[in-house]
């Protein structure tokens, strides 16, 4: 089933989209993205094909060991789908799995797509310390992985690790970094807005000013404007 995935997202190609893509994920020299490979299928294209194959977790490891973007997002696409099916003893075989393939769930869109659905979900009701060995890694995808992990904690209305992870991060330099912390900031204002604000208030003075663009994105506009002047 592997040679026949593998078989069908080349049909699938198109040089034109491919280049385009390559631009957009910085996979030129000393790019974040450096040397990533695109085939240039579109996201809702590969979930459906996705949505077709069921791999076991060797023949997923062959899809991330690839230096083709989209067998990569493909293999986190059926490792999810997996991961939902799963009783508890295979959620934490594939948590697991996932943690130790960081290295290669190496561009945003892959960690954006899959930290909230795996490492976040599996984690509500566990533990969460991981995150912060996540948070202090020199790797620029770990980091981002704690941050989007938080996603799940979230949506279920439970900030608190995610404002800590937030505060860990103000210091970072990173702008995908600043971008992922400004994004959790912005869900959980849209959930609770005063506590939002409660911590941008302590913080807003050394928030990376992209963070906090993302973060006040939904804000009014006069409440914004004070924001990035420095006058709350």
């Amino acid at each position: 089933m592997l040679d026949d995935l593998k078989k069908e997202l080349q049909k699938l190609s198109n040089p034109k989209q491919a280049k385009l893509l390559q631009g957009f994920f910085k996979t030129g020299e000393g790019q974040y993205g450096e040397g990533d490979i695109f085939l240039g299928i579109k996201v809702p294209i590969q979930r459906g094909v996705a949505k077709r194959y069921k791999l076991p977790l060797n023949e997923i490891q062959e899809l991330l060991n690839s230096k083709i973007h989209e067998h990569r997002l493909i293999g986190l696409f059926i490792l999810i789908s997996s991961y939902k099916k799963s009783n508890n003893i295979q959620r934490r075989r594939i948590f697991n799995f996932y943690l130790k393939n960081t290295k290669n769930i190496n561009n945003w869109d892959l960690v954006d797509l899959s930290a909230p659905n795996i490492v976040g979900d599996y984690l509500v009701n566990k533990d969460r310390k991981i995150l912060y060995k996540l948070t202090k890694s020199n790797n620029l995808w770990e980091k981002r992985v704690a941050v989007l992990a938080t996603f799940a904690f979230i949506r279920k209305k439970d900030f608190k690790d995610s404002l800590k992870i937030s505060k860990l991060l103000l210091k970072d330099t990173h702008d995908l970094i600043h971008k992922a912390v400004g994004w959790m900031l912005r869900e959980i204002g849209k959930r609770n807005q005063e506590v939002e604000e409660e911590f941008l208030k302590k913080h807003y003075k050394e928030v990376p000013r992209t963070m906090l663009r993302y973060a006040i994105e939904r804000f009014p506009e006069d409440k914004r404007k004070k924001y990035l002047k420095g006058e709350i």
